[in-house]
C-alpha cells in the first residue's frame, strides 16, 4: 500500500479567478493561452511537497502535524459542475474541492450548480474567496494574511467583514455553514473561507496550509492505494507530439501503470486494446496541458497523477474516455466495462432534439447535462467534426420542430466540404457557456421569425371607409376609393359591414394607379370588390371591417405581440360586433 497524493479539483464560476490562483502556486500563465482566458479542458499538476512547504512557510507549524503526503495533484476543470462529472472525475475523482468565489461578485448561477455537485458527491470543499486585491483602498504586503489584514484600515476591515459575512449568510440560506478559516471550530462541520488574491499571492500560503492540513488530518485513510493494483485513468487529452507521435495525456486515480502493460481504452465504437510504449511524466508545478511543459522518462507511475503516454494504435482516442490497464485473462470483461461507460454518454436516439458535438467525451457529456438543465432536448450527441451526416439528422427535424433543426457544436468545425442548408442552424463556439446562450438567442429569435411567419397569412384587423364621390364602377367588380381608417389592408382580405354579415374581399388595390399588395392607416387607394352593387349592398360613406375568421381571431390574439395597438383596438370592435350575433365568437 501507497499513500497518493490527494486530488484537488478547482471549481467555480467563470472568470473567478481558478486558474489564475493556480498559475501563482506553479508560477505558470495558463490562464492567459486558453479561449477567452476561460478554462475549456481539464489540466493537472503535481504540486509537490516540498512547493507546499515553501510557500507556506512557519504556517504548517501550526498544523502540528507530520506531513506524510507526497503532495497535491491539481486538477483544473472549467467553471461549470458539469464538467466535474467525467468518468471518475472532479467531484466524483475529487478528495477535495477548491471552490473559487469572486468577493465583489459573490455567489453566481455557475457557483450554486457547482455546490449542488459537490453535495451529490459529498466532496469536502474550501472556499478561496478570491480578488480581494481589488477591494477599493486595500494595501497589499507580503505578510501573512491574517497579518495583512490587521494592518488595513479599520473601513477596509469592515468592507471584508461586510462581504465575508454576506457570502456566510447565503450559503447558511443554503444551509452550509461556513467561516473565515481562522475562526473555524471544526472543519468536520464548517466550510473554511480563505481570502485570496491570485494576483499577489496573498492568502495562498494560508489556502494550501488549510488544504494540507484536511487532507493529512482526515483523509489518509482513503489515500492508501494498491501499488500493485490495475491502473484507472481519464483521458485528458490527445495531441501529436515532435518527435514521438500520437500521445495521450491520462489522470491516473488507481492503481500503478507500468512500460509494456496492456491498456483498454473506451472509444465511439470497440475498445481499444494496445501496449504502453512510452511513460511520460511531467515535472513538478508543470501543467500538463501546456505546450511548453517539461517531461521525463519513467518505467511506472502511481496513482494520483498526471502522465502522458505513447502507445501503438490509438488513432480513434478521444478526450474524456476512460483507460484501464488488465492482464490477458481480464480483457473481455474490462472491455465490457468500458464499452458500457461510454455508451452512458453518446447519445444516438430517433427522438426529436438537437445534434450535438464536441471535441472529448467529458465536454460531450457537460453539455449534455447543462441542455438537460435547460430542458433542451437531444436526439444525437456524438464527438468530433460535424459531418454530412450529422446535417442529414438536423435537417429531419425542420417539419416536425424547425427550432430545434439545430447542431451544437463545442471546440469542433464543419468537415471539409460539408455544406449546410437553410434549414439547418449550426452554432459552434470553444466558449461552452456562449454556445448555449448563443443558442437559445437563436432560439428566441428564430421564434419570433416564425410566429410573425404564421401571423402573415391571417386575416388582419382593419377598418375602411368608402369615399364620397370616388366610385369609378358600381359591380362587376365596384370599384371605388376607400380611406383606411385604422389597421392595414392586403388583397384578398374579406370585408363585412358592421351588422357582421361578410359581402365582399378585396380583389386588387390601386394607389396613384400603380397596382399595389396593400395600403396602410391614412392612406387612401381604389380598391375592386366583386359580388356587391354600389347602391345596394354598399354605400358611399359606409365603413367596412375586414371579416377575420373566427381561427384567426383566436390566432391573432395569442400573437398580439405582433399587432399594433391600433390593431388590438379594432379587433376588440370586430369580436364585440361578432358577439352580438355568437355571445362565444372566438372565445
Amino acid at each position: 500500500m501507497k499513500l497518493r497524493q490527494p486530488i484537488i479539483t478547482f471549481m467555480g464560476h467563470i472568470d473567478h479567478g481558478k486558474t489564475s490562483l493556480q498559475d501563482h502556486i506553479r508560477q505558470s500563465s495558463i490562464a492567459q493561452t486558453e479561449a477567452g482566458k476561460i478554462t475549456q479542458h481539464i489540466g493537472s499538476s503535481n504540486i509537490t511537497l516540498e512547493t507546499i512547504k515553501n510557500t507556506c512557510g512557519k504556517l504548517l507549524d501550526t498544523l502540528k502535524l507530520k506531513l506524510t503526503i507526497p503532495g497535491l495533484l491539481f486538477i483544473d476543470s472549467p467553471g461549470h459542475a458539469a464538467f466535474t462529472s467525467l468518468r471518475k472525475r472532479g467531484g466524483n475523482l475529487a478528495d477535495i474541492a477548491i471552490l473559487v468565489i469572486d468577493i465583489n461578485e459573490g455567489i453566481m448561477t455557475q457557483t450554486l450548480e457547482c455546490i449542488d455537485i459537490l453535495r451529490q458527491y459529498k466532496t469536502p470543499f474550501i472556499i478561496a474567496l478570491n480578488k480581494i486585491d481589488l477591494i477599493s483602498g486595500w494595501q497589499s504586503n507580503t505578510k501573512f494574511l491574517i497579518q495583512n489584514i490587521e494592518s488595513q484600515s479599520d473601513t477596509i476591515k469592515k468592507v471584508l467583514d461586510t462581504k465575508l459575512y454576506e457570502l456566510v449568510g447565503k450559503l447558511s440560506e443554503l444551509n452550509l455553514n461556513a467561516e473565515r478559516f481562522d475562526r473555524i471550530e471544526d472543519y468536520t462541520k464548517q466550510i473554511a473561507i480563505v481570502p485570496t488574491s491570485a494576483k499577489t499571492g496573498e492568502g495562498i500560503p494560508e489556502l494550501l496550509m488549510v488544504l494540507t492540513g484536511l487532507a493529512q488530518k482526515f483523509m489518509e485513510q482513503s489515500l492508501n492505494v494498491n501499488i500493485e493494483g490495475n491502473v484507472k485513468g481519464t483521458i485528458l487529452e490527445v495531441k501529436e507530439d515532435k518527435g514521438i507521435g500520437k500521445t495521450i495525456d491520462v489522470i491516473i486515480y488507481d492503481g500503478t501503470l507500468k512500460k509494456n502493460d496492456i491498456i483498454v481504452i473506451g472509444t465511439l465504437s470497440e475498445p481499444i486494446i494496445t501496449k504502453v510504449k512510452t511513460l511520460l511524466e511531467p515535472l513538478p508545478l508543470e501543467d500538463i496541458r501546456d505546450k511548453k511543459t517539461k517531461f521525463r522518462s519513467v518505467n511506472k507511475v502511481s496513482a494520483a497523477m498526471g502522465v502522458k503516454i505513447s502507445a501503438p494504435d490509438i488513432d480513434e482516442v478521444a478526450a474524456g474516455m476512460p483507460l484501464r490497464s488488465c492482464n490477458k485473462n481480464e480483457l473481455e470483461q474490462v472491455k465490457k466495462e468500458i464499452k458500457k461507460e461510454v455508451q452512458e454518454v453518446i447519445i444516438e436516439t430517433d427522438k426529436q432534439g438537437l445534434v450535438i458535438k464536441a471535441d472529448s467525451l467529458g465536454s460531450l457529456e457537460a453539455l449534455i447535462k447543462l441542455l438537460k438543465e435547460k430542458n433542451i432536448p437531444v436526439k444525437k450527441a456524438s464527438i468530433g467534426n460535424i459531418s454530412k451526416k450529422d446535417i442529414s439528422d438536423a435537417s429531419i427535424n425542420y417539419e416536425k420542430d424547425p427550432l430545434n433543426s439545430a447542431i451544437l457544436g463545442f471546440n469542433i468545425n464543419l468537415m471539409l466540404g460539408v455544406k449546410v442548408p437553410k434549414n439547418v442552424k449550426v452554432l459552434t463556439n470553444n466558449i461552452i457557456y456562449k454556445l448555449i446562450e448563443d443558442f437559445e438567442n437563436y432560439k428566441e429569435k428564430e421564434k419570433k421569425r416564425l410566429e410573425g411567419k404564421e401571423i402573415e397569412f391571417l386575416v388582419r384587423p382593419c377598418k375602411i371607409q368608402i369615399m364620397k364621390g370616388y366610385v369609378f364602377r358600381q359591380n362587376n367588380p365596384a370599384v371605388v376609393g376607400v380611406d383606411v381608417l385604422e389597421g392595414k389592408i392586403k388583397v384578398d382580405t374579406p370585408l363585412m359591414k358592421s351588422d357582421g354579415n361578410k359581402i365582399t374581399e378585396i380583389k386588387s388595390i390601386q394607389k396613384d394607379q400603380k397596382t399595389v399588395n396593400e395600403a396602410e392607416k391614412n392612406q387612401q387607394v381604389a380598391v375592386s370588390l366583386p359580388k356587391v352593387t354600389v347602391g345596394r349592398q354598399i354605400n358611399e360613406g359606409d365603413i367596412l371591417y375586414s371579416a377575420v375568421p373566427e381561427d384567426d381571431f383566436r390566432k391573432l390574439r395569442e400573437f398580439k405581440k405582433y399587432l399594433s395597438q391600433e390593431e388590438i383596438e379594432i379587433l376588440k370592435e370586430i369580436s364585440g360586433i361578432m358577439r352580438k350575433k355568437n355571445p362565444v365568437w372566438g372565445i
